[in-house]
């Protein structure tokens, strides 16, 4: 998921070859359409989607064969944590790269530095471009350029088990101190740990750093930041949540161990975001019809001084060198229409980034989309810089380190901005 860069020389020559990919491919006579002027030929989509989702994204995806028969959709799901590494190979070998990428918010500015992706301006992808939320847009741009179709916008809540808090007789904490303080009544009435904390994504972090009022960089002024005051509280915080035992955590596969965590009922909360709420849904302790409504979603706690969630979602992308842009425009035109993104809220709960879609009643009375885009709305923007993926690695490093006692809070988040430094040469 978190990659390195390229140097300035490489990348100047990456983007001018991808540039004449887009040049050779992207005319109205190019590829992708008949004699007649139908759209035809193939197109290859990479879904990143989870396993609640991908039967979804696959039914949608095929559905656009209907309205043009004859382009064949090639669907391909690609796991989340192989997909940035598998298409940077596939794209910079030119061999084996999707036509279409569902890729997460802080690729695209990276691809597109690398030369991969067809700036969408001017081109059928971004139809009624106006309809976005502009704060789904940002992370589309990259040196005044388009390079992506926002598909859903999401942010972190605190997912929680309603009767476990119940029978411990303990509220929903508003801070990450009011959990900790209930966390040993939860642990005595319930047997269930207060929260899975991921301390494998550094993704995760950003709740906690944000909740002392810092960030990881300021992209306009340039300076780093994550080794500030606020750093180093935010990495204090994980330590003592887990020291503590308010919180377990684990170094290697969060994501699986914090859902089946939250669906068995062994933590009565975690910080997750709408992508999981089908799959938490499925577990014991929400399936069942008495336990249906169990599931509850509040912000994500508070910090000493504010809080606050990371802006995340997904997009759509074009490789440059597509052989089939015209069709591949189409695709990414229908993906992100209102339509598909109605129906895709009213499947998987997830958030459009259309404004239209949220005034259809479906859309509108949908329960995690009542919490969630609220949430979405007061979210942090990241810094949508191409470096901006790879800004997470040294967090993840130095998060391991804490989290098993081998460096302090104080050494972590100072190691974390001698790194951004070196990643980042004009930066402070």
């Amino acid at each position: 998921m978190r990659r390195g860069i390229r140097g300035a020389t490489a990348t100047a020559l990456v983007a001018g070859l991808a540039l004449a990919a887009t040049a050779c491919g992207g005319g109205d006579g190019g590829s992708g359409a008949d004699s007649g002027g139908e759209l035809s030929g193939t197109v290859t989509f990479w879904d990143t989607s989870n396993d609640a989702e991908k039967a979804t994204y696959r039914k949608l995806a095929e559905g656009f064969q209907k309205e043009h028969p004859k382009v064949h959709v090639t669907y391909v799901n690609v796991p989340f944590g192989d997909a940035n590494a598998k298409f940077k190979n596939a794209a910079g070998g030119n061999s084996g790269a999707p036509d279409v990428m569902r890729t997460e918010v802080a690729w695209v500015a990276d691809f597109a530095n690398l030369g991969y992706l067809a700036p969408l301006d001017g081109t059928p992808a971004l139809d009624k471009a106006d309809d976005y939320l502009p704060q789904a847009v940002g992370s589309t741009k990259f040196k005044g350029k388009t390079y992506a179709a926002p598909q859903v916008i999401d942010t972190l809540g605190l997912f929680y088990n309603k009767k476990l808090l119940k029978d411990a007789g303990v509220g929903v904490p508003r801070t990450f101190d009011e959990l900790a303080k209930s966390a040993k009544k939860i642990k005595s009435k319930t047997g269930a740990t207060a929260l899975y904390l991921r301390g494998d994504d550094p993704y995760w972090f950003l709740p906690y750093l944000y909740g002392e009022g810092g960030d990881l960089v300021n992209a306009r002024d340039k300076v780093v930041e994550i080794d500030d005051g606020a750093g180093v509280k935010a990495f204090k915080t994980i330590k003592s949540l887990v020291d503590s035992k308010a919180a377990v955590t684990d170094a290697t596969d969060g994501q699986e161990n914090q859902l089946k965590a939250l669906k068995d009922g062994t933590v009565a909360m975690a910080v997750d975001g709408p992508w999981d709420i089908e799959g938490a849904r499925a577990g014991k302790a929400f399936k069942s019809p008495a336990n249906k409504e169990n599931l509850g979603v509040a912000p994500v706690p508070a910090g000493s001084t504010a809080q606050g969630s990371p802006q995340g979602g997904w997009n759509l992308s074009v490789y440059a060198g597509s052989k089939n842009l015209r069709a591949s425009y189409a695709f990414v035109k229908y993906m992100s229409s209102a339509k598909v993104q109605q129906q895709t809220t009213e499947k998987l709960s997830l958030l459009p980034t259309r404004r239209s879609v949220y005034d259809v009643p479906a859309v509108k009375n949908n329960e995690m989309v009542r919490f969630f885009k609220p949430a979405v709305d007061g979210a942090v923007q990241r810094p949508w810089i191409a470096e901006g993926n790879s800004l997470f690695e040294p967090v993840k490093v130095q998060m391991n380190k804490v989290l098993t006692g081998s460096a302090t809070p104080e050494q972590a988040a100072k190691a974390a901005g001698d790194a951004y430094r070196k990643l980042l040469k004009d930066y402070k």
